[in-house]
C-alpha cells in the first residue's frame, strides 16, 4: 500500500513541469488551507494567528503562520522550485532538411544524454495581450504534440560506447518537432500555443522542454519513485506537507517556508535566493507587529533555517565516487550535508540540532561529504546564511541520477523528511 503522502507527492510532480506550475500548485493548496495571499505591491495588514503567503514573479513563494505575539524567532525551511532543463530560445523555430526544429539553451546542469530519444512536452509561461488590450500571464503545458531530440545512430558514431557520448550544446540538442506545418499556420510553435491558449498576441515567453513520462514506482513493494524534478520538488512538497501539519499559531515562533526559483543557475535573480525577497518579507512581518529594526535584527540571530535539497546516494555501480566513510544509501534516512569550504551551510551547532531532532523522533540520519579529490556542489543554504546571518543547515533526501531527466529516490526517505520538518516547526 503506497502511503497517502507519496500519492499526493506524485500528483504534485505530475502537475509541476516548471517552477511556475509548482508555485501555482502550492498556491492552490495554501488557499485551501485558509492562507491569505499578500500582494508584493500592496500594503500588508498582518493579523496575529493568521496564515499568509506571498509570491515573487510567479515562481518563488514564501508562506508563514503569524504567531500570536510579536515574533522573536523564525523556524524557516527553504528549497527551490526549478530543475535543470532545456529552454526554448526566443527565436527557436527553424527548418532543416524538411524538418521543423526548436533550438534550445541549456538551463542549469542537466545530464544531457538523459534528454535524448524521449517524448518531450513544452511548458512554461507566456505573456499575452487579451482582446481588451490587457496584458496577462498564462501558464501553458503543451503535451499533445511531443517533440524529441534524436540521438545519432551508432552506425554513424561507432565508438560512442567506448569513448562516451559527446554533445555540443549548440549543434546537437535541437528538438525535432514536425515534418510539415499545419495548414494555414505561420509557424509550428505559434500553432501549438494557439492550440493551447487560443488567439492571443504573445509578447513574451519562458518555455522549457519537459519529459512526458510520468512518475512511476520501482521495486516489488513500490518502495522507490522515479520521476523528473525530484530535485528539488521532493523537498518543496515535504516542506509544505510538514507546515500543513503544524498550522496552529505559536506564541512567538514564526513558522515559515520559502521556495526559490533559479537555484540551478546561481540564484542571482529578482526571484532567486540572492534577492532581498526573504529579508523584505521578514521585515514587513515585523513592521506588521510594530517592531523596531533592533527587534528585526535580534529575530534573525535567534532564528534557524533548514535548507532542504537532495543528496547524492551512493551509486551501486560507482562506489569509488563517494568518500569511503560517507556513503548515503537509498531508504536509510535523510542526509546531513557538510563541506569544509562551506559549500553547504552546515556547522557544528546547526548540525547538532538536526542530530538531536532525528534522535528524538527516531529518524535515521546519514552524512555526506564529497571525496577530497572531487569538487562539491552547493545549495541555497550558504546564500541564506550570508544574506540574513541566520544559522543554517543543509540536509536532503538521498537520490540517484541527480539532474537527469528521470531521477530516483526511496519513498521512506521522503516520509522521514516530512517527520523531521514537522518536528522542526514545533521545536
Amino acid at each position: 500500500m503506497v502511503p497517502e503522502e507519496i500519492q499526493e507527492f506524485m500528483v504534485f510532480l505530475k502537475e509541476s513541469p516548471t517552477a511556475w506550475h509548482a508555485v501555482r500548485e502550492l498556491q492552490e493548496r495554501l488557499l485551501k488551507a485558509d492562507f491569505i495571499c499578500l500582494s508584493q505591491s500592496e500594503r500588508w495588514d498582518i493579523q496575529p494567528g493568521k496564515r499568509y503567503f506571498t509570491i515573487k514573479n510567479g515562481s518563488s513563494l514564501c508562506a508563514f503562520v503569524a504567531p500570536l505575539n510579536p515574533p522573536t524567532l523564525v523556524r524557516l525551511a527553504a528549497s527551490h522550485t526549478d530543475s535543470p532543463s532545456l529552454k526554448l530560445k526566443p527565436h527557436s523555430e527553424f527548418y532543416r532538411n524538411s524538418m521543423v526544429l526548436f533550438g534550445v539553451e541549456v538551463y542549469g546542469g542537466p545530464l544531457l544524454s538523459s534528454w535524448l530519444n524521449r517524448d518531450l512536452g513544452i511548458a512554461g509561461r507566456v505573456i499575452v495581450k487579451d482582446a481588451d488590450g490587457s496584458i496577462v500571464e498564462k501558464l501553458v503545458r503543451l503535451e499533445d504534440y511531443p517533440v524529441v531530440i534524436p540521438q545519432l545512430a551508432i552506425h554513424l558514431d561507432p565508438q560512442v560506447n567506448e569513448n562516451g557520448l559527446v554533445l555540443n550544446k549548440q549543434n546537437h540538442l535541437s528538438a525535432l518537432a514536425a515534418l510539415e506545418l499545419p495548414l494555414g499556420a505561420k509557424g509550428y510553435l505559434d500553432w501549438l500555443l494557439k492550440h493551447a491558449i487560443g488567439e492571443h498576441l504573445v509578447l513574451g515567453a519562458d518555455l522549457f522542454l519537459f519529459p512526458l513520462e510520468g512518475p512511476s514506482f520501482i521495486g516489488y513493494a513500490k518502495e522507490m519513485l522515479a520521476a523528473y524534478r525530484i530535485d528539488s520538488l521532493a523537498s518543496v512538497h515535504a516542506i509544505w506537507g510538514a507546515l500543513e501539519q503544524t498550522l496552529e499559531p505559536e506564541n512567538e515562533n514564526l513558522k515559515m517556508m520559502v521556495v526559490w526559483d533559479n537555484e540551478e543557475i546561481g540564484s542571482a535573480t529578482a526571484q532567486g535566493a540572492e534577492s532581498p525577497f526573504l529579508a523584505h518579507t521578514l521585515e514587513r512581518i515585523m513592521i506588521g507587529y510594530n517592531q523596531t529594526r533592533e527587534d528585526y535584527l535580534r529575530l534573525l540571530n535567534n532564528s534557524m533555517c533548514i535548507s532542504v535539497d537532495l543528496a547524492h546516494a551512493v551509486h551501486p555501480n560507482y562506489l569509488e565516487k563517494h568518500d569511503p566513510l560517507h556513503q548515503p544509501v537509498l531508504g536509510e534516512g535523510i542526509v546531513l550535508k557538510s563541506n569544509a569550504k562551506q559549500r553547504y551551510a552546515s556547522e557544528a551547532w546547526t548540525s547538532a540540532l538536526i542530530t538531536h531532532l532525528c534522535q528524538k523522533e527516531k529518524i535515521p540520519l546519514q552524512h555526506f561529504v564529497s571525496r577530497g579529490d572531487m569538487p562539491c556542489g552547493s545549495t541555497i543554504g550558504p546564500l541564506h546564511a550570508t544574506s540574513t546571518g541566520m544559522p543554517t543547515v543543509d540536509i536532503g533526501c538521498p537520490q540517484l541520477s541527480m539532474h537527469a531527466a528521470r531521477e530516483l529516490m526511496a519513498n521512506i526517505d521522503y516520509l522521514h523528511m516530512r517527520r523531521l520538518l514537522e518536528a522542526f516547526f514545533k521545536f
